[in-house]
This record gives C-alpha cells, sequence and structure tokens, in this order.
C-alpha cells in the first residue's frame, strides 16, 4: 500500500500515542495535538480529511463513541512496513526479494563504509 507523506506522519502519531495502550481512543484532535508536538503544523481539517483516506484504503478504521469519532490503527508500525517492502519489491523487483537485496547492496555499498 502506497502512502503519502502526510499520511505516514498521521500513522507515525497514532503508533506513538498506542505504544503502551493499543486500546486507547485517538481522535483527530490528539493526531493534530501529536503532530504539533512533532513540528507538523497542519489545520485540523486537512488532518481529518487525510484520516478518512485512510479509512478508505482500510489502514485507519473509524467509529464513533457518544457524539465523538475516534480512529484506531488496523496495521502495527512493522505489519505497515513489511506491506510497504512487498509492495516495492512487486512494483520495481519482479516480485523477488532478492533483486532489492541485491539492488540495495549495490546502490547504497557507499553508505556503510
Amino acid at each position: 500500500m502506497v502512502c503519502g507523506k502526510l499520511e505516514i506522519d498521521i500513522l507515525n502519531s497514532f503508533w506513538n500515542l498506542t505504544m503502551d495502550n493499543e486500546d486507547i481512543d485517538i481522535s483527530i484532535q490528539d493526531i493534530v495535538d501529536e503532530l504539533s508536538s512533532n513540528g507538523i503544523d497542519r489545520a485540523y481539517t486537512t488532518i481529518k480529511t487525510v484520516m478518512d483516506r485512510l479509512t478508505v484504503k482500510s489502514i485507519l478504521v473509524r467509529y464513533k463513541v457518544g457524539k465523538k469519532f475516534f480512529y484506531k490503527a488496523t496495521m502495527n508500525k512493522k505489519e505497515m512496513a513489511l506491506e510497504s517492502v512487498n509492495t516495492l519489491v512487486d512494483q520495481f523487483f519482479e516480485g523477488e526479494h532478492i533483486n532489492l537485496m541485491r539492488f540495495m547492496e549495490n546502490e547504497c555499498s557507499h553508505l556503510f563504509v
């Protein structure tokens, strides 16, 4: 699944907020506040729009408690990372993880010297 930068920032906020308790109710305002504390200032309406888009992608689920809506992530960070790597492998490396590993070895070897 391909996600944009703000989508990933929102998901990272989810994972940070739910690190100690994955059952905690997360509101849009919680995400706005978490992003702001990390130097990412976005309008509430922008965050709501992106969170609704993540709901359509089935990465978040939305539910109502009383009069307020809350969200939960359907995947943890590791699951999302694995799905992203698999998508990358399928799209650019003929579905073969070894091709990605060879690419990384060839293209990034200077980083490990």
